[in-house]
């Protein structure tokens, strides 16, 4: 599929020196036109040297590079935001930077895109493979995923892959100053709030490659904390929703009248809604 400079691709990237060549040369051999952004957190491997000599082969390379590691999910909120006042970008897309993605899947993402308004690489669909993921991986993010969707409600399979597109006005439409979690969590607040605001999701499946040299032991409090990441989102749009809602009915609401609380119609509702329950 032919690629232009409509869609951004954004990098986050922390010690990612082994990879990002290999990476921002498989990107731009399928898509030369294509920009990317590297938001690099000061890794202290020289990735951000890497790109910037990257940057002398590949006019389409950006580098964004942050004082102090702040963790994947605000490293893609800055791209995000960076890139926003670009009106020639139609399409905001992100990959990891340790080849976990894989860029040749990319135009199943693009194609989806033109039905949806966001589209996620899902690795729990028919047709998706995960590659050397350590069986209490293989047995853990199912089931966080699993929990995620009871709680939250957002009728997809996969809450935490970071292989996803999104349409220009899904970013206009983001509150990121509501934003609170870190890390891969990030990803699950923001389709959350993506789907209370009534834009359309799709899922495409893709091939999720584990490395060595990724992160692959797990302790109590990870898991912990995983599951009550999914709760503290929930309480924080709820309590939101609530503050919204007690506004609007005392703006609204007439002396000695009884006018019903219309908190309710605060949010966009979502096309989603009836199928998810």
């Amino acid at each position: 599929m032919k690629m232009n400079k409509q869609l951004v691709l954004i990098i986050p990237s922390y010690n990612s020196a082994k990879t990002i060549k290999d990476l921002v040369d498989q990107i731009f051999r399928l898509y030369p036109d294509m920009l990317v952004l590297v938001v690099d957190d000061s890794s202290p491997d020289g990735t951000a040297r890497i790109v910037r000599q990257l940057q002398k082969m590949y006019k389409n390379l950006q580098l964004l590079v942050r004082p102090s590691k702040g963790g994947r999910g605000t490293a893609v909120i800055e791209g995000l935001k960076h890139i926003l006042p670009n009106k020639n970008i139609t399409v905001f897309g992100e990959i990891d930077a340790d080849l976990s993605h894989l860029p040749q899947e990319l135009d199943r993402l693009i194609e989806a895109a033109e039905k949806y308004d966001v589209v996620i690489g899902s690795r729990y669909l028919p047709g998706s493979q995960i590659i050397g993921w350590p069986i209490l991986r293989k047995l853990f993010s199912p089931l966080a995923n699993i929990w995620a969707r009871l709680l939250l409600g957002v009728p997809i399979s996969d809450y935490t892959n970071g292989y996803r597109l999104y349409r220009r006005r899904v970013i206009e439409a983001l509150d990121f100053t509501q934003i609170s979690s870190q890390g891969f969590a990030v990803l699950s607040e923001m389709i959350y709030q993506i789907y209370r605001t009534g834009f359309t999701i799709g899922e495409v499946p893709t091939t999720f490659v584990f490395h060595m040299r990724q992160q692959s032991s797990f302790s109590l409090s990870e898991i912990k904390e995983a599951f009550l990441t999914v709760v503290k989102i929930k309480i924080h749009y709820w309590k939101k929703i609530r503050l919204v809602g007690a506004f609007c009915g005392k703006i609204l609401q007439k002396p000695q009248s009884h006018i019903q609380d219309p908190s309710e119609s605060s949010f966009g509702v979502s096309r989603y809604r009836n199928r998810a329950g």
